[in-house]
């Protein structure tokens, strides 16, 4: 089974990527050098913490076995390791993309995550 990791991003950054051929990085990933990455376990909490209460964002699975030595996994929030993809995310890895929407008590509703 492939390993999937997961990034969040406004609707309209995404559409741009798909529109270019590829994904390289919110305002926040190109500040910090490095695609920002969740895994299944770590998906929620980076939505409350990053991107409460914004709306039409996107869920974006990717299958990370195919994003080679440039994906590491190093320490961040809570000594935890995070998914950093230091280089563009082609959009071949991409295995699904999903609507996050609010639910009414102001956090995302996620689909089922595959870890």
């Amino acid at each position: 089974m492939t390993d999937i990791i997961y990034k969040i991003a406004p609707r309209a950054l995404w559409q741009t990527a798909e529109a270019k051929g590829a994904f390289d990085g919110a305002p926040i990933d190109h500040a910090d050098g490095y695609i920002h990455f969740s895994t299944a376990a770590q998906a929620v909490e980076t939505a409350a913490k990053h991107f409460a209460g914004q709306d039409d964002l996107l869920l974006i699975a990717v299958e990370a076995d195919r994003l080679g030595d440039a994906l590491k996994y190093e320490v961040s929030r809570g000594g935890d390791l995070f998914p950093h993809l230091y280089a563009t995310l082609p959009l071949d890895a991409v295995a699904w993309v999903r609507p996050l929407p609010l639910g009414g008590d102001g956090r995302h509703q996620f689909p089922e995550l595959q870890a």
